[in-house]
């Protein structure tokens, strides 16, 4: 009796003979394996073509930019350094706002509808939308082109989410480097959305011109402290979500914020913040919301504080860029990175307290001088 089980060609692999049901034919070559797919390498473009492109408004050019700074590479950061000081002169023209708020307060919503009035008036807007990462996995979510959908499609419009990376004051390490890629690629109105975290934001305070703060109605007692401590930095305050059934708690809670305000002392000298009542679902408030803004920018232009405020900023800048190099040199010592795993393994044991062992690991770059 003859064999009639399926027979497999030669070039099928061993244990593949349940996905073939064929048979082979005489005098019918088998078919040659496919061709290897090349793989094809993109080159990085040079720091000074980067820049070239970046400034004469290349959009792709900016992302690269903003990759390249947001980069912990050590192989990154010189090419970083020339791309930042080849487009340095093209920056410092914008109108740096700020836009924190409790959590809830829908940020995101009111960016998205007052971004589209301002592209609607002739504005380039860039939107550094920062997203908070996980404390577990270090991940995030990056979801805020998704919640600005239409924004996002506006060519007016640039949107730049960032993990926020555990970073205080709920911004990026990088936020400053990126607001000046941005102004160099031309855009004149940049705004910088926190995480909304409730503590840190003089971070944010120290990189903008104007800080706007977004409340709600209703929120509750337990929400006071983080009210008070942001409302004492704020340049504007925008009560949302004044609609429906809600307008009556809006107007009640933006009666009880200018009364708070009246008793502060002003962040901007001789301004006192007012408090607006905004609907970013029925898109009321945009109007006077930025004919605020427009006044706020006048008072600090004539007053030279926005000058002030600019040479404050650099310096901020400065100084926190020393600070993470010297962490980073610090922690890169093989030396010191030995000596501090034997000191944290004796602290976790319980041998020595984390006040001298800070000493002693210090002591060996910076002798204390007492």
């Amino acid at each position: 009796m003859s064999d009639l089980s399926p027979r497999l060609p030669a070039w099928v692999p061993p244990g593949a003979g349940k996905a073939f049901a064929c048979r082979e034919m005489p005098g019918v070559a088998a078919p040659s394996p496919a061709p290897a797919v090349p793989t094809v390498v993109v080159a990085r473009p040079a720091p000074a073509e980067l820049a070239e492109r970046l400034v004469a408004g290349d959009r792709s050019a900016l992302a690269r930019a903003i990759t390249l700074v947001e980069s912990n590479a050590p192989r990154h950061r010189s090419d970083a350094r020339e791309v930042i000081e080849m487009v340095s002169n093209r920056a410092g023209q914008s109108r740096r706002i700020g836009i924190s708020g409790v959590p809830g307060a829908g940020k995101s919503t009111f960016i998205e509808v007052f971004g589209n009035y301002l592209c609607d008036r002739g504005r380039r807007l860039a939107v550094l939308a920062v997203d908070p990462s996980s404390s577990l996995s270090g991940g995030s979510i990056l979801g805020d082109k998704t919640r600005m959908e239409l924004l996002s499609r506006r060519q007016e419009c640039f949107i730049r989410p960032s993990p926020a990376g555990g970073a205080l004051g709920g911004v990026t390490r990088k936020t400053r480097e990126t607001i000046l890629l941005c102004e160099a690629a031309g855009y004149d109105t940049i705004l910088v959305e926190t995480v909304g975290v409730g503590q840190s934001e003089i971070t944010v305070r120290s990189m903008v011109d104007c800080f706007l703060l977004l409340m709600i109605a209703g929120a509750g007692d337990e929400l006071q402290g983080i009210k008070k401590g942001i409302i004492e930095i704020a340049d504007l305050i925008a009560v949302n979500k004044a609609d429906g059934n809600n307008r009556n708690r809006v107007r009640a809670a933006r009666a009880e914020l200018e009364r708070v305000t009246s008793f502060l002392n002003p962040f901007t000298t001789d301004w006192r913040p007012p408090v607006l009542a905004v609907s970013a679902l029925e898109r009321e408030g945009l109007k006077e919301t930025w004919a605020e803004i427009n006044r706020f920018f006048t008072h600090i232009a004539e007053s030279g504080e926005q000058t002030e405020r600019r040479k404050h900023q650099a310096l901020e800048w400065w100084r926190g860029l020393v600070e993470q190099e010297l962490r980073t040199r610090f922690f890169s010592d093989p030396r010191i990175a030995s000596e501090a795993a034997r000191l944290e393994a004796e602290i976790l044991a319980g041998l020595k307290p984390p006040s001298i062992a800070a000493e002693e690991v210090l002591d060996l770059i910076i002798p204390n001088p007492a």
